[in-house]
Formats: C-alpha cells, sequence, structure tokens
C-alpha cells in the first residue's frame, strides 16, 4: 500500500487562530465539499510562511463564512494571513492509482475560490505513466494541463 494524494485545499489563508479550543481546524463547509474532505479526517497542513507541518482533524465552520481557523496547540504554528496547504491521503495499492482522481482548489487571498483541479494518472498502451492536471475555473471554463510523462 502506497500513501497517495486525495484532496487538497492549496494556498487557503489563515483567518483565526485560537489557543484556548481542543484542537483541529476549522474549515467552511463548501471548501471541504469542493475538495472532498470530510469532518473529522485527518489532514496534513503545510505553513507556506514558516515551513511549519503538522497534522490535525477537520471540523467545519459557518458554510460560506471561508474560514480557516487553526485551534489548540495548531495555533501556534500560524499567523493569521499565513498560506497554508492542507491535503489528504489515502492508502492504496499501486495498480489502483488510476482510479484516484484526487480534487484540489486553489485561493484567492480573500479564500475565495481561484480554480478547481483534479489529478489524473493514465496508463498508455507502450506502458508509460501519464500524470495530467485538469483545471476548472468558477466560470466553468475547463482547461487540460498534461504535466509529465514517466516510464
Amino acid at each position: 500500500m502506497r500513501k497517495i494524494v486525495a484532496a487538497k485545499l492549496h494556498g487557503i489563508h489563515v483567518t483565526d487562530a485560537n489557543l484556548n479550543y481542543h484542537g483541529s481546524i476549522t474549515l467552511d463547509p463548501e471548501h471541504c465539499e469542493g475538495a472532498g474532505i470530510l469532518p473529522l479526517e485527518f489532514v496534513e497542513i503545510w505553513n507556506v510562511q514558516s515551513g511549519a507541518r503538522i497534522s490535525t482533524y477537520v471540523i467545519t465552520g459557518k458554510r460560506g463564512s471561508r474560514v480557516c481557523c487553526l485551534n489548540g496547540a495548531a495555533a501556534r504554528t500560524c499567523q493569521i494571513g499565513d498560506q497554508l496547504i492542507i491535503c489528504s491521503s489515502i492508502y492504496a495499492h499501486a495498480e489502483e492509482i488510476t482510479n484516484i482522481k484526487p480534487k484540489i482548489l486553489t485561493f484567492n487571498k480573500d479564500n475565495s475560490v481561484r480554480e478547481h483541479l483534479s489529478y489524473e494518472v493514465n496508463k498508455m498502451r507502450d506502458g508509460k505513466i501519464d500524470f495530467a492536471v485538469r483545471r476548472s475555473f468558477p466560470s466553468d471554463s475547463i482547461v487540460d494541463l498534461p504535466l509529465k510523462t514517466v516510464s
């Protein structure tokens, strides 16, 4: 079994930090649903500004609030305005990779969604593996971006 990216919130900004809460990260349920992240799911969080890397679980806040609040001990790893990458993962067998289509949201400074991405891995006839990114914008235009082919 290998650890595979399942969903990602890339470039979301910290809106609050609550040291006196029991722990976790509070996120807008619309963002979680857009990427496929569940309440109580464990996620890894990478702070782009500080380099801090932590693991905690997700709770959802008010729908439409664009909240990203680190709670408890996690609050010490960030400042309001810091940019985060929040990633959930699954364990799968290597041969299952073509069935996994992670959803990724990227964000503007106000935590509005900039774009929706999905990662796709396909096996080509010659046995090579093709990795591509499928991108759509809130305006619903879709662009396919093949990134690389590996053998």
